[in-house]
C-alpha cells in the first residue's frame, strides 16, 4: 500500500503556506496558460480569455467556500459567523466550478461573446490544471474513503483507506490525456466540454460512493448522496445536451504570407 505522507506547510515569517494551496495555484496557471494557448491555436483572440481569468478564479474560489460550508460543513457556522467570510479556510472543487461556470455566463454575456466556440479549450485546459489542484488533496489527505485492502489503499493512521483525492487526479489526468488525444478529431470539434462533463461526473460519482462514514468530520449526505453525487446528474445532462445539440465551431482564418509575398488567409 502506499505510505501515509503528509506534507507540511511552509512557514515564511508569519505567513503559512499550505501544500493544498500551492497545488491549486499550479492548477490554475496551468489552467491559464493552456486556455490561452489552446484558443490561439483555434485562431480565437484569447484577450478575453486572459481577462475572464481573475474573474473564473474570485468567483469560484467564493461559491467553492459557500458551497463547503452550506453543503458538505453546515456545523462550521457554529465556530463563527464570520466562517462565511475566511474564504481560504473550506473549498468545494464543485463549488469552485460552478462559480466558475457562473463567472462566464455573465462575462461572457457582457462581452458579447459565445461561450461555445472558446468550449474545447476549455476542456483541454480545465481537466489538467484540475488534475494538478487534486494533488494538493493527495498532499493533505482530506478526502479519506472507507477502509479497503487495494492495493493503491493509503495507509491511514488506524488503517489503510481509499484517498479519494489520489483517485480524482488520476482519473483527470487519465482524461486529459484522452481529450488531449481527441482533439483535432473532426467529429469532436466542439464538443470536447461536454464530453469531459460526462466522463467525470461518472468518474466522481463512483469516488464519492467510496467517502469514509466512520470519521469524525465527514460530508454530509442527503437522501444517501453527497452535494458532488447530485453536481454529476447535472453535469452529464449538460454533457448529453452538448454532444447532440452542438455544433462544431467555424475556424477563423488568419493572416499568412503566401508564396508570392502577398498575405492570403488561411484556415486554422
Amino acid at each position: 500500500m502506499i505510505p501515509y505522507l503528509h506534507v507540511p506547510p511552509i512557514k515564511l515569517g508569519p505567513l503559512t503556506i499550505e501544500p493544498f494551496g500551492i497545488f491549486v495555484a499550479l492548477g490554475i496557471l496551468l489552467a491559464a496558460r493552456l486556455l490561452s494557448r489552446q484558443a490561439e491555436r483555434e485562431g480565437l483572440d484569447s484577450t478575453p480569455l486572459q481577462d475572464y481569468a481573475p474573474w473564473g478564479v474570485g468567483v469560484g474560489v467564493v461559491v467553492g467556500h459557500l458551497v463547503h460550508l452550506f453543503g458538505y460543513h453546515p456545523e462550521e457556522l457554529s465556530k463563527s459567523p464570520f466562517q462565511i467570510f475566511k474564504v481560504w479556510d473550506g473549498l468545494s472543487s464543485f463549488g469552485g466550478l460552478l462559480g466558475g461556470i457562473l463567472a462566464a455566463v455573465v462575462f461572457f454575456r457582457v462581452r458579447k461573446l459565445r461561450f461555445r466556440d472558446y468550449a474545447d479549450a476549455f476542456a483541454l485546459s480545465v481537466a489538467p490544471g484540475w488534475a494538478v489542484a487534486r494533488l494538493g488533496c493527495f498532499a493533505v489527505h482530506d478526502h479519506p474513503g472507507v477502509r479497503t485492502d487495494f492495493f493503491l489503499a493509503v495507509n491511514f493512521p488506524g488503517g489503510p483507506r481509499h484517498d479519494l483525492g489520489m483517485y480524482d487526479a488520476i482519473f483527470l489526468f487519465a482524461i486529459s490525456g484522452l481529450l488531449w488525444g481527441l482533439r483535432n478529431a473532426g467529429k469532436l470539434r466542439g464538443k470536447l466540454l461536454p464530453l469531459l462533463s460526462i466522463l467525470y461526473a461518472f468518474g466522481r460519482f463512483f469516488f464519492d460512493s467510496l467517502r469514509a462514514t466512520d470519521l469524525s468530520y465527514v460530508d454530509a449526505r442527503y437522501f444517501g448522496l453527497t452535494p458532488a453525487q447530485y453536481g454529476c446528474f447535472a453535469l452529464i445532462a449538460f454533457g448529453i445536451y452538448g454532444l447532440v445539440k452542438w455544433q462544431a465551431p467555424a475556424r477563423k482564418p488568419s493572416a499568412q504570407v503566401g508564396p508570392g509575398n502577398g498575405v492570403q488567409a488561411q484556415a486554422r
